[in-house]
């Protein structure tokens, strides 16, 4: 029986200008999420919490705390981008272009603008990428570039934590 490693995600070499990835996790956000995200935060602006603040204003309901969409957006392109990346080095260019209200979904895709080689850590390699997030109408909510380090593909420091077990996984043993 052999062991097939899951999705290890992208290293450096696997980047290429001009690729497009379509991040496969859809995030519906509720209104809780809303709630516990301005009180973790110390948000106080009551258009994010208060139901009533939120009818009255110009949206005539209660928005999205826009860091949280800022936040979901980032978490969802990590799968295809920054998986094996330790650490961002800027965000930039960060545009809000729609409003988000509690029970939207939100998908987000990217598409890599540069790469190059670390000067200083010939273990890794830089990359730039412009995300954008949609929501269920297709409307582009949100876009940001942002640019990170990344591993190399056999890079020491990117190597597998998983523990050996004392007993392998069999279907022996249940």
């Amino acid at each position: 029986m052999a062991v097939r490693p899951g999705w290890q995600g992208r290293f450096y070499e696997d980047f290429e200008i001009g690729d497009v990835y379509q991040h496969p996790l859809g995030r519906t956000i509720t209104e809780t999420d809303n709630t516990w995200f301005t009180l973790l935060t110390m948000n106080t602006n009551q258009a994010h919490f208060n139901a009533q603040v939120g009818a009255s204003s110009e949206f005539g309901r209660m928005l999205v705390a826009s860091p949280l969409t800022i936040s979901i957006a980032m978490g969802q392109s990590v799968t295809d981008t920054t998986q094996n990346a330790f650490a961002n080095l800027g965000v930039d260019e960060l545009k809000l272009t729609a409003p988000v209200y509690a029970g939207d979904t939100i998908w987000s895709e990217s598409i890599v603008l540069a790469k190059r080689e670390s000067g200083s850590r010939p273990a890794a390699g830089i990359v730039t990428i412009r995300t954008r997030t949609l929501n269920q109408d297709a409307v582009e909510v949100l876009t940001f570039k942002r640019t990170f380090y990344v591993h190399r593909r056999g890079a020491e420091r990117a190597a597998s934590l998983f523990p050996v077990a004392a007993v392998p996984l069999s279907l022996d043993n249940g």
